[in-house]
């Protein structure tokens, strides 16, 4: 294993939100934040990664009803719509042969459940958000004038690196409250064959996922995932996005007046973006079998106006 670096204090992760601090590294009206690492030449050398062809999903399946409001309409005649004998065209009052379905859909993406990504957006530190602005561009009615997920609307592709700190322990899964650490990082890549480089999206596997579909339950209010102390190595190594099969923060976080040091400085700082609770079992599994650790990962959030992130699928090809 690597040498263990001196564990951060209370002050030292309180102290990253000027030591990390992206802000105006790109301009002062930059909402991409890491995003902007990713060049036309990362995304080539992204697409140079797939060999084998093979794409794998590393989301979860949206449950009905558990976690979203449904409501479906079924209409085996379109003639039977209700209104129909309205409708200006005559196909629709006299077609008997042709019917649809339509759904209606609430949902709430933002948790320990369903795989999303976040926007600088999603946090504030001292009423401000990531480069600077105060947090009150947030509004109940139009969402975000700043930072929101629609900054990101052409889409995140770039050079995926599976990190799976739980082979590199070799244990299943990591218990609620492991955190991660540099070392870690450092002894995935070593055993895996594979650096981080710049503009590269980091996706750790804590093993969550595996425990999830064995057991059936999502988690609690404690789970594996990146330590603070990763913040530094994230920020040296100039990664894009990172993501998790946990919520990203190990919890209880270690820090009591940091709950979620990795979203907060992450966001606000940084301007980090945030995979939360991919099922990264089949990636894991592909890069296993094939010996390969890196791969193009293709992550297109729906472009929901003001929103502060998007449930997402995010696509690993190798």
């Amino acid at each position: 294993m690597t040498a263990q670096r001196p564990m951060p204090t209370r002050d030292d992760v309180l102290g990253y939100f000027a030591t990390l601090s992206n802000w105006g590294r790109w301009g002062d009206d930059d909402e991409l934040g890491t995003l902007n690492h990713i060049t036309d030449d990362v995304r080539l050398a992204a697409a140079r990664t797939v060999r084998h062809g093979r794409s794998v999903s590393c989301a979860w399946e949206v449950a009905v009803p558990d976690h979203m409001e449904r409501s479906t309409t079924s209409c085996p005649c379109a003639a039977d719509m209700p209104g129909a004998e309205n409708m200006p065209l005559p196909g629709f009052r006299d077609d008997r042969r042709w019917g649809f379905s339509m759904e209606r859909l609430g949902i709430t993406f933002h948790g320990n459940t369903v795989t999303h990504l976040d926007s600088p957006c999603h946090l504030f530190w001292d009423g401000t958000m990531y480069n600077g602005r105060p947090h009150s561009l947030v509004d109940a009615a139009t969402g975000s004038a700043w930072a929101a997920v629609t900054a990101a609307a052409h889409g995140i592709v770039t050079r995926g690196v599976l990190l799976d700190v739980a082979e590199v322990r070799d244990v299943p899964w990591l218990e609620p409250g492991q955190g991660v650490h540099p070392e870690d990082l450092e002894e995935a890549e070593r055993r895996q064959g594979v650096r981080v480089r710049p503009g590269d999206a980091v996706l750790l596997r804590t093993g969550h996922g595996r425990f999830r579909h064995e057991s059936g339950e999502p988690g609690g209010a404690t789970q594996a995932g990146w330590h603070a102390s990763c913040l530094p190595w994230l920020h040296e190594r100039g990664v894009a996005l990172i993501g998790a099969d946990t919520p990203q923060d190990v919890q209880p976080s270690g820090y009591d007046d940091v709950l979620v040091p990795v979203h907060a400085v992450g966001l606000v700082a940084m301007g980090l973006w945030l995979l939360d609770n991919c099922d990264l079992e089949a990636c894991a599994a592909t890069a296993a079998e094939l010996g390969r650790w890196e791969f193009h990962l293709a992550v297109a959030p729906v472009r929901f106006a003001g929103t502060s992130g998007s449930p997402v699928n995010p696509i690993a090809t190798f």
